[in-house]
This record gives structure tokens, C-alpha cells and sequence, in this order.
């Protein structure tokens, strides 16, 4: 192969590598009416999200060590895996109602949840938290929380410190997706993100 060829693909190969190392739809999405007021409701779920962590640190019930966990322990017989932390027992029962009353304003919302800076995702809706039945299919569409969502679209939204970060992508089932996420910071840390997921019809 000549010199010059080999070099033009060596530079194509590089640039796609970075490519796909760049969060998914990095790029600026403008808003339509709808995403605006997914936002708001964004903002204002991460608002009351953090206004309970502060709350479970000042009353002693969490402290910010314990928030801050990323020891995932490992919850067995659990395919994909799951994983506890110091914390999500406690945000099952105060974390919950607020997410699933965001979800419940609009039938184009598929999910409200919180996640940490790694994608890891501590309370689900009521909608996605059924009990295990041992089904992987069943448990895999039913039972979605504290489980370590780490794809390309998860991790963005849980590493951005931005105002906000909209993301669009195709689902394994075809159909297009919307994910427009806050980030959530406690105590000027950065926790992660409260993300919505949701249909644009």
C-alpha cells in the first residue's frame, strides 16, 4: 500500500475512535416546546431530589461519605447484575414518590430516575421496580433499578456538569428516544443527574 494511502486511512481510523468516544449527541440540539418543558420538569425533580439529600445528611440519616458510595456490592442471582449501595434502601422510600409523580405528568414520559456519576441508578420508578421473578426477559423490562447503566447515552448524561444535556437515540426496539438530564450537586459535589426519558409523540 503506498505511503500516502496508508496514512489517509490511519488518520480515518483515528478519527472515528474519537468519534465514538465523544458523548452520544454532543452536539446542540435546539429545544422544541415540548423538550422545554421536559426541562422545567427536570429542574424542578432535581430540585426536590436534592432538597431530600439534604435533608438525609442534616437529620444524620446519610452521611455524605455514604451518598457518595460507589462500592456497588453485588446483589446475587441478578442478570443484568444489580447492586446495592449505603443509600438506596433510603432512596427507595423517599426518592420514589417524587420521581413517579414526574413521571405520571405526561403519557410521553417512559422514565424519571436518578443516577450517579457512573450511571448507577439506585431507585427506579414504581412502574420499573416489580419484583424479581427470575424471568430474564420479564425482570429485564420490569425490574430496571440499581442497576449501572454504563452505555454511551447513560454515561453522558450522568458525567454532564452543563445546564442540561439533550440527547436523542434509536432504541433496540426502532423507535426514537429523547434523555434530557440535570446534572444534581450536593453540597457543591457533583452526585450525578436526574434523567427523563420520554417520546416525542
Amino acid at each position: 500500500m503506498p505511503r500516502r494511502e496508508h496514512m489517509r486511512l490511519t488518520y480515518a481510523c483515528l478519527f472515528a475512535v474519537l468519534f465514538l468516544m465523544l458523548p452520544a449527541q454532543a452536539q446542540a440540539i435546539e429545544l422544541n416546546a415540548f423538550d422545554q418543558k421536559v426541562k422545567r420538569w427536570a429542574e424542578s425533580c432535581r430540585d426536590e431530589v436534592s432538597g431530600q439529600f439534604n435533608l438525609l445528611l442534616t437529620s444524620g440519616k446519610l452521611s455524605v461519605p455514604q451518598l457518595f458510595d460507589t462500592f456497588y456490592i453485588p446483589i446475587t442471582d441478578t442478570s443484568p447484575q444489580k447492586f446495592h449501595t449505603q443509600y438506596d434502601r433510603i432512596t427507595d422510600g423517599v426518592l420514589r414518590p417524587i420521581i413517579d409523580k414526574y413521571l405520571a405528568l405526561d403519557k410521553r414520559i417512559v422514565f424519571v430516575v436518578p443516577v450517579d456519576v457512573n450511571g448507577y441508578l439506585p431507585t427506579h420508578n414504581s412502574r420499573y421496580s416489580r419484583p424479581l421473578t427470575g424471568v430474564g426477559d420479564t425482570d429485564t423490562k420490569w425490574n430496571r433499578g440499581k442497576r449501572i447503566f454504563s452505555d454511551r447515552t447513560g454515561l453522558a448524561a450522568a458525567h454532564n456538569k452543563d445546564a442540561y444535556l439533550l440527547q436523542r437515540y434509536s432504541r433496540d426496539t426502532g423507535e426514537v428516544m429523547s434523555d434530557l438530564s440535570v446534572p444534581v450537586v450536593v453540597q457543591n459535589r457533583h452526585w450525578g443527574a436526574i434523567r427523563i426519558g420520554y417520546k416525542q409523540k
